[in-house]
Order: structure tokens, then C-alpha cells, then sequence
């Protein structure tokens, strides 16, 4: 886990105390964020927890739009982030549970998840050029260019293919002894802790608290109100638990991918712009393709200097916000991952504070990993889903 120092005391085997140290990746994101307008501190997002990129992105766009006070939640782009921070989950739980299995010693579900958080890789870089550093959502819009009839076709073909996988790796790792001899009833977490230490994400509902912000009815943010989705939660808050939660929160995902996929047949079929054809996806796509093909007759509008400097200076010197206090959050995979932001009515952010899941997950691990076995320790960690650029921004 990278940058993580850890000064333990034991008694032969046993942990008796465990001492995290952080702050060694330390780079100051939230200052170089500060002082930057808002549409180049974007990318900042994608390097906080690399596993989980576009989620990071999301909370960020829906601070700024609460701010603008342009909020969708039925937008066509809404959707389509729906459906990439759902691929994103997907990504950031197969790494979990197959380096989490690596650590406890089964090789076999890294195959299988390597394999699929490939293709998905695959799908960040066709709309974005990027395999995992996106930057691919924007404020009020995302980036079009990537978006045809062939990838939804391709997305729709892999959710298939990948629900497969996915239940590889469960019948592998669920009918395993050794697996459940080294998970069941360690690492166990009690409701007192995961309220005190601000716990959330599969970590809190493995204690068998329901807390997802996409279910919540006064923080449910983008599309997800109007999706039909199942939450899943845990009993003893052991790590046999978490393992369970991510793997039926995957499930949980390929059925959201499906929900967005067939929303978009059903617009398509409302749509004014031109006759029906045999096929919704066609309709579909060549309203895309009109959309960006008049975004492309725009930008050939600036064909005088005026015009022409107009454009470079909104993009040089940003959108302009209006000033305000927001705190906008996401269900990120690893947990509550929040923005919050102050405006004082300029091109940049006067301050912004990143509440990430990790960060308060590090801190808990002293309390789980004591009086247990010194071998314990790293699945613990494994359990955990932490990524330290996640921890110390």
C-alpha cells in the first residue's frame, strides 16, 4: 500500500498496538486546487484515489453546479455519469476483493479481475483518451467526443460478459475454507466505533447500518432516485462481511448499467428531432450525432479575431462562480467522498476541503487489527480498501 508506515508492538504473534503514520504523499492538492480555475482543478480528482477516478470527478462537478445552482437530475450527460461512475465501482471492487484474496494466498480471481478491469479501462480511454486520469465529466456537461452507437453496443456486450466473471470469482472465493477460516469473525467492527471514526462506504453497512447516500431521499444526487436498486448489508462487521457487500454491490452495478442503457432506448423513442427508425439505438445516436456535429458548426463560428479571443479568454480565465458555501457529496466505492467549496464570486476556488473515505478508514485499523494474529494484519488492510493517495491528498 505504498507510502503507509506502521509501528506495531507485539506480544510473540499478537498485535497488542498498532500506530499509522501518514502524510509521507503529502503534495498539498487542495492548495494547488485553490489556485487554479475550477475546469483545470478537475484533474486533481483523478489522482486522489486512483481506483475510483470518475466518482472523484463527480462530487466535484456537483459542487460547482450547487453553486451555480444549475442542478439536473434527469439531464441526458446525468445519466451518462451515472453509468460510468457504476463502471468505476465496478473497477475499484475488483481490485479490492482480488488483491484482498492475493494477500490471504488465492491466486485465481486476479485473472478474472485484471481481465475485466482491463475492458473497463478500455472504455475510460475511448472517451477520454485516458486509461485511468479521465477528466472527462465537466460542469452542467461531460466531454462528447467518445459517445457512439458502437460504445453503448460494446458497454452492453461487456455487463454481459462481466456479470460471468463475476460470479467466477464469488463461487471460487465463496465455497473456499480457507478463504472464510481467514476472514470470518476478524477484523470485527462495532457500531460505537463506525459512528465515532466517521466510518461509511461497505466498511459501515458490513456493521449492518444503512447509510448510501445514493438512497438517501435528502442527499440522493444525479439519476440515481429514479433507478430501481438494492442495498445490502452485513452483521458482524467482520471482513467476511465487507467481502460479500462489494462483491453484491458488482451485481448491484451491471443492474444499473442496464437501467441507463435501456433509459437511453426509451428517449430515443421520444425523440422529435426525426422520423422512427427500426432500430432505437440508431435514433438514438443520431441525435448524438447532431448534437455534436452543431457543437462543431459553433466553434467554426469564431472565425474572426473578436470572436476568437473571446473564446480563448472564457477558457484561460475560467468560469466565473457565483460566491457561496457548498459541501456536495457521492457514494464513491470506498465510501462518502465530499467536496466542499467557497466561492468568493471569482474564476477560482477561495478554499475547497476534500472529505475522503480512506482517510478515516487508516484510522480505524488500530482498533480492528488488535489482539489478532500478526499474519491477520495485512488482510486487515486487504479489507480495508485503502489507497493512500486517497489518505494523504
Amino acid at each position: 500500500h505504498g507510502v503507509l508506515r506502521l509501528v506495531i508492538q507485539l506480544n510473540g504473534e499478537l498485535v497488542e498496538r498498532a500506530d499509522p503514520h501518514v502524510g509521507f504523499l503529502h503534495r498539498g492538492t487542495e492548495k494547488l486546487i485553490e489556485n487554479r480555475t475550477y475546469l483545470k482543478a478537475l484533474p486533481y480528482f483523478d489522482r486522489l484515489d486512483y481506483v475510483s477516478m470518475m466518482t472523484q470527478e463527480h462530487a466535484f462537478c456537483l459542487a460547482i453546479e450547487q453553486l451555480l445552482k444549475t442542478t439536473s437530475y434527469t439531464s441526458l450527460y446525468v445519466q451518462i455519469r451515472v453509468l460510468f461512475d457504476e463502471l468505476t465501482r465496478i473497477l475499484n471492487h475488483l481490485l479490492a476483493i482480488s488483491t484482498h484474496s492475493l494477500d490471504v494466498g488465492n491466486m485465481s480471481p486476479v485473472f478474472w479481475a485484471f481481465e475485466e478491469r482491463e475492458r473497463i479501462m478500455e472504455f475510460y480511454e475511448r472517451v477520454s483518451g485516458a486509461r485511468m486520469h479521465a477528466a472527462f465529466y465537466r460542469p452542467n456537461d461531460i466531454d462528447w467526443t467518445g459517445l457512439n452507437y458502437q460504445f453503448f453496443l460494446d458497454l452492453a456486450l461487456y455487463t454481459r460478459d462481466c456479470f460471468k466473471s463475476l460470479t467466477e470469482i464469488f463461487a471460487v472465493l465463496t465455497t473456499n475454507k480457507i478463504w472464510k477460516s481467514r476472514l470470518v469473525n476478524i477484523g470485527s467492527l462495532n457500531v460505537n466505533d463506525a459512528f465515532s471514526y466517521g466510518i461509511t462506504g461497505p466498511v459501515l453497512r458490513s456493521v449492518g447500518i444503512k447509510k448510501d447516500i445514493r438512497f438517501l431521499r435528502s442527499e440522493s444526487y444525479s439519476h440515481y432516485w429514479f433507478l430501481y436498486m438494492q442495498g445490502f448489508l452485513g452483521k458482524r462487521g467482520d471482513r467476511y462481511d465487507r467481502f460479500l457487500i462489494r462483491m453484491r454491490e458488482m451485481y448491484e452495478s451491471t443492474h444499473l448499467i442496464f437501467q441507463i442503457i435501456n433509459n437511453l432506448l426509451t428517449i430515443s423513442d421520444n425523440l422529435k428531432t426525426e422520423k422512427k427508425t427500426k432500430n432505437n439505438f440508431f435514433s438514438f445516436f443520431n441525435f448524438l450525432y447532431k448534437q455534436k456535429s452543431n457543437k462543431l458548426n459553433f466553434q467554426n463560428k469564431y472565425n474572426s479575431m473578436e470572436k476568437l479571443i473571446t473564446h480563448f479568454k472564457l477558457y484561460s480565465e475560467g468560469l466565473k462562480v457565483p460566491k457561496g458555501f457548498t459541501y456536495k457529496a457521492v457514494e464513491a466505492p470506498k465510501g462518502e467522498f465530499g467536496v466542499s467549496l467557497i466561492s468568493d464570486g471569482s474564476n477560482n476556488p477561495y478554499r475547497c476541503k476534500i472529505r475522503t473515505p480512506a482517510y478515516h478508514h487508516i484510522q480505524i485499523m488500530p482498533r480492528l487489527v488488535q489482539g489478532h494474529l500478526f499474519a491477520d494484519l495485512v488482510t486487515v488492510i486487504g479489507s480495508q480498501d485503502i489507497v493512500f493517495g486517497d489518505v494523504d491528498r
